[in-house]
């Protein structure tokens, strides 16, 4: 049964879930995959590979359902004119994260497109709501990637006060299942962006053996920290920091990152090589703490299916949430 929302309504979807823009593992794939599903499927326009984001759009021609197109805010700035390559495209939402949206938001909002904002603070979300944001998303540090330090059980009710009914809250972080969904919807959220989940799909264009880390990890088998991204000679801006699984390259430098500042010329070498050739005892798998729900590696449209029927079950009662 569908799940009914305030986001599901501004969006034109059947269900509460969308789909993160994973950089560019959130494929033309993935992307058909979860709309198609009845969620919102957003593709990955992350640090902005011209050629890649040309070539998905252009398979996403025939898409008749929703979608949206992501970006790392900062990173668009240096290349403002791929924004106009993705509106191009008919997306139902432009979706910004981690940087000021102002510059962009006229130029979405004039498309026709909806604005969606993920944020990590208050501050950041009065940003984007005063730059015209439809959509919020509330971003917890238990999400994979790049993120700040609030908890999701923190960050969305306060997110979700904040905005005060002006514009539907999703939330995202650590969401893995439909208890998940119920959970948030309990804190006021109108629905979920969920990254690790989807990243182990069939439709997700990430390496078979990064799923397979992903379905093998525990609760706890990952971290955050700057390691990754000193690794790969990309480091963010404050206050976000990356979390991926634990390896041999997280476990070499845990506590000894001034070290590996000092011979980030070499590490970075053989991290790109590493990465290069798919391994990830070296190379990072970007994932959050969902991994411990996640041990299999489904079509997406199941995964949406399955969340949805769990946490309608739990919304209505018809689940001891509480058993054993």
């Amino acid at each position: 049964m569908p799940i009914s929302t305030p986001l599901t309504a501004r969006l034109g979807i059947r269900h509460p879930i969308l789909s993160a823009p994973m950089d560019v593992i959130a494929g033309a794939r993935l992307t058909k995959a979860v709309s198609t599903a009845g969620g919102f499927g957003i593709l990955g326009g992350g640090y902005g590979d011209r050629a890649w984001l040309e070539q998905e759009t252009a398979r996403l021609a025939d898409v008749s359902d929703p979608f949206g197109i992501g970006f790392i805010t900062w990173s668009l700035a240096t290349q403002p004119a791929l924004l106009d390559i993705a509106l191009e495209a008919g997306p139902r939402a432009i979706m910004l994260s981690f940087g000021d949206p102002r510059p962009f938001a006229p130029r979405i909002k004039s498309s026709g497109a909806l604005l969606i904002c993920q944020v990590q603070d208050e501050t950041m979300a009065r940003q984007a709501l005063d730059a015209g944001a439809d959509i919020l998303i509330a971003q917890g540090t238990e999400a994979g990637g790049h993120g700040a330090s609030r908890t999701t059980i923190d960050i969305v009710p306060a997110i979700v006060d904040l905005a005060a009914g002006r514009v539907p809250v999703a939330a995202a972080g650590g969401i893995g299942d439909g208890r998940g969904l119920a959970a948030m919807m309990m804190l006021g959220a109108s629905g979920v962006l969920l990254g690790t989940r989807f990243y182990a799909s069939q439709e997700c264009d990430g390496a078979e053996e990064a799923k397979r880390r992903i379905c093998a990890a525990t609760s706890g088998n990952s971290v955050r920290g700057i390691i990754f991204d000193l690794s790969r000679n990309n480091v963010w801006p404050a206050p976000f920091t990356g979390r991926c699984l634990i390896n041999d390259h997280a476990r070499r430098w845990m506590g000894h990152e001034v070290e590996l500042m000092q011979n980030v010329k070499a590490v970075a070498a053989e991290y790109a090589a590493a990465r290069a050739a798919g391994n990830f005892d070296i190379a990072a798998v970007i994932a959050g703490e969902a991994v411990g729900l996640i041990h299999d590696i489904p079509p997406a449209a199941e995964i949406v299916d399955r969340i949805v029927t769990e946490a309608d079950q739990i919304v209505n009662g018809r689940r001891n949430s509480f058993a054993a």
